[in-house]
C-alpha cells in the first residue's frame, strides 16, 4: 500500500483547490475510490484495502486538510462539489468505469462525486451517510434538529479555537457516550488536532440543496447503503428517507457498532462492502 500525490491540474475556476491529492493506492483491477470519514482520514480503509487488494485497484483519497492534501484555505462556504472535484484527478480520461465508497460524511461526499462522473460510476457504495440537508427539504424537524445541534458546537467551539470540547462532543455524539473518557491522552490529542477540518465540513452537508429526486435520477441503480442498527438518530432518518425515496437501492444494515462501524468493527463492514462491489 503505497502513499502517494496526485496533481490535479484541471480544476474549474474557483477558490479553494489544492495543487495536490495526497492518496493511498494498492491493487490492481476494476479502480474503487475510497472516500474516509471526518476526522479518519484515509488510513481508515486500510484493512478493507487489505481484503479488496488482489481484485481491485484500491484509491484511498485524503480530502481537504487530511495527510498531505492542503487545508480548505478559502473564507468562503465549502461546498459538496469542491470536495467530490478531489475525485477529478482519480477519473480515467478514457472514460473507463469506476466505482466509489463514501462514509459518514463523506458518503455524501461520494454522492456528489458519483453524480458529477455519472457516466464512469460503476457502482456506488455509501456507509452511514449524512447529507443532512436533506433532513430539512423533506421536513424532519427532529431529526434535523439533532444534527443541526452538533454543528452548532463545531461551529462555536471551533470560532473561539476551543477544539477540546468541539472534540469531546463530537466523539461522544458518533461513538456514544463515554467514549472521549475512554480515550488515552495520546488519542484524544490526535483527535482534536483532527477535528479542524470538520469546521467547513458541516457546510457542505447543511447548506447543499439538490433534491432527493434529482439523486434518484443521477446516482446509478447499483448504489448500497450500509447502516448500523444502533446507529444515531440523525443518520437513521437519513437512511429512511433513501429507503422511502431510492427503493430501487440496496440496503444493508448491520447489527452493532454505530455510526462508527466502518473504523471499530471491519470485521462487520469489510465483508458487506466487498459483496456490494460485485
Amino acid at each position: 500500500m503505497l502513499p502517494r500525490t496526485c496533481s490535479s491540474e484541471n480544476w474549474s475556476s474557483g477558490i479553494g483547490k489544492p495543487s495536490q491529492v495526497d492518496f493511498l493506492e494498492a491493487g490492481s483491477g476494476e479502480t474503487v475510490i475510497l472516500i474516509h470519514s471526518s476526522v479518519a482520514g484515509a488510513r481508515q480503509w486500510r484493512s478493507l484495502m487489505d481484503l479488496l487488494a488482489p481484485n481491485y485497484h484500491l484509491i484511498a483519497i485524503n480530502l481537504f486538510g487530511y495527510g498531505t492534501t492542503p487545508p480548505w484555505n478559502s473564507k468562503g462556504q465549502q461546498t459538496l462539489e469542491d470536495q467530490a472535484r478531489l475525485v477529478a484527478p482519480f477519473a480515467a480520461a478514457d472514460g473507463s468505469k469506476f466505482s466509489i465508497v463514501g462514509h459518514s460524511f463523506d458518503g455524501a461526499v461520494a454522492m456528489k462525486a458519483a453524480a458529477m462522473f455519472r457516466n464512469q460510476v460503476h457502482r456506488l457504495v455509501l456507509v452511514e451517510p449524512n447529507p443532512f440537508y436533506l433532513l430539512r427539504l423533506l421536513g424532519c424537524v427532529e431529526a434535523f434538529r439533532e444534527a443541526t445541534a452538533l454543528r452548532d458546537v463545531i461551529k462555536d467551539c471551533g470560532a473561539r479555537d476551543d477544539w477540546r470540547t468541539a472534540a469531546e462532543v463530537f466523539a461522544n455524539y458518533w461513538a456514544g457516550a463515554g467514549s472521549w473518557n475512554a480515550m488515552p491522552d495520546d488519542r484524544r490529542e490526535k483527535f482534536t488536532a483532527a477535528l479542524v477540518p470538520n469546521f467547513h465540513e458541516w457546510d457542505c452537508v447543511m447548506h447543499e440543496e439538490t433534491p432527493i429526486s434529482t439523486w434518484a435520477k443521477d446516482l446509478p441503480d447499483a448504489t448500497t447503503v450500509i447502516s448500523a442498527d444502533d446507529t444515531v438518530g440523525a443518520i437513521a432518518e437519513t437512511v429512511r428517507l433513501f429507503r422511502e425515496h431510492m427503493p430501487h437501492w440496496r440496503f444493508e444494515n448491520v447489527s452493532q457498532g454505530g455510526h462508527m462501524a466502518a473504523i471499530t468493527k471491519p470485521d462487520l463492514i469489510n465483508p458487506v462492502i466487498q459483496s456490494a462491489l460485485l
